[in-house]
């Protein structure tokens, strides 16, 4: 797949993990957030609880378990840290959670993958 072609899908993968959460509840305050340490691809908010959100779009769901490794998982974690005086409040919980975009299924949201 072209770099291009694959830009094309993680944004439609974004947009739809962003009206899975907005259908859910969560408010969308950040997206494609970028930092020197890595990049967030939602960064979401409902009630006291701010979320960093990994998407990954695959086309079958053992990729998507494949798509996740504890190395993206640490960048988006530093990013996160990076951003939460900017997206934060005093007492809001922070978590990382992702959001795996299979093809012809539903999203599959998974909270606070990451423990640091």
């Amino acid at each position: 797949m072209s770099r291009q072609r694959a830009e094309q899908k993680g944004r439609r993968a974004e947009a739809f993990a962003a009206l899975w959460l907005q259908l859910k509840g969560w408010r969308i305050i950040g997206r494609r957030v970028r930092t020197p340490v890595g990049e967030v691809d939602l960064i979401a908010r409902r009630g006291r609880i701010v979320a960093f959100v990994e998407v990954k779009a695959r086309a079958t769901a053992r990729d998507g378990d494949l798509a996740l490794d504890a190395y993206r998982l640490r960048r988006v974690a530093a990013a996160a840290e990076a951003l939460a005086s900017r997206y934060t409040k005093a007492g809001d919980d922070i978590r990382i959670d992702a959001i795996f975009v299979i093809s012809r299924r539903l999203p599959h949201h998974l909270a606070n993958v990451w423990i640091g």
